[in-house]
């Protein structure tokens, strides 16, 4: 099979952002929703963004937001792709000019087939669903919910850590993981450790 792609989300700084490319991320994220713990202003993410290397792509984390935040936050800083966790349409999604994810809070009765219909398949990332919160949560959910012929296509996040990585890429098989406090020493600071065993575990289910 090809490369599981890893996206670090929650990045806080400079020096987090450095540790994810350095354990092999692809992407990192950068939470612009105000009620998080890892929120962070624009100013701050351009600062992170200005140090990534080539090739690492910059997303940006939104709940909800109005057309004037998405806006002013890529007038600031370099985002190369949009994630919305609150109720965006495809069309709101879709009308920045960029590539986007749409969360979905995964539950008994999400209907995953006419969603991936609406957005595209490969725009999906799959979370677990918490009552009244938007993700982030740590919470993992039932991985069998998700079919089969759409998994390929999807990013699973929701409660990923080292410790559970190798079952999630070998029963899922999803295009991408994102990990967020399953990598972290406390709210908003990366681990390095905890990073490159993630990474690793990755590596490894990937090469089985």
């Amino acid at each position: 099979m090809g490369r599981t792609r890893i996206k670090i989300c929650g990045i806080t700084s400079a020096d987090d952002g450095r540790l994810a490319v350095e354990a092999g991320a692809d992407a990192i994220g950068l939470v612009f929703h105000p009620d998080s713990p890892r929120a962070v202003s624009v100013g701050q993410a351009a600062g992170i963004c200005a140090e990534l290397p080539a090739f690492v792509s910059a997303v940006g984390l939104f709940v909800d937001p109005d057309g004037k935040q998405v806006t002013n936050a890529l007038s600031g800083c370099p985002l190369d792709i949009l994630q919305f966790h609150g109720h965006e349409s495809p069309e709101f999604c879709a009308g920045f000019g960029r590539r986007y994810l749409k969360a979905v809070r995964m539950g008994t009765g999400t209907d995953l087939e006419n969603l991936a219909a609406r957005y595209g398949g490969r725009r999906l990332l799959l979370d677990a669903y918490v009552p009244g919160q938007a993700g982030g949560t740590g919470e993992t959910f039932r991985w069998s919910l998700i079919p089969g012929d759409l998994a390929p296509e999807m990013v699973l996040a929701g409660g990923l850590t080292p410790a559970n990585v190798v079952e999630a890429v070998r029963t899922v098989r999803p295009f991408a993981l994102d990990v967020s406090s399953g990598v972290e020493e406390r709210h908003g600071v990366k681990s390095a450790e905890r990073l490159e065993a993630f990474v690793q575990g990755v590596r490894d289910a990937d090469n089985r």
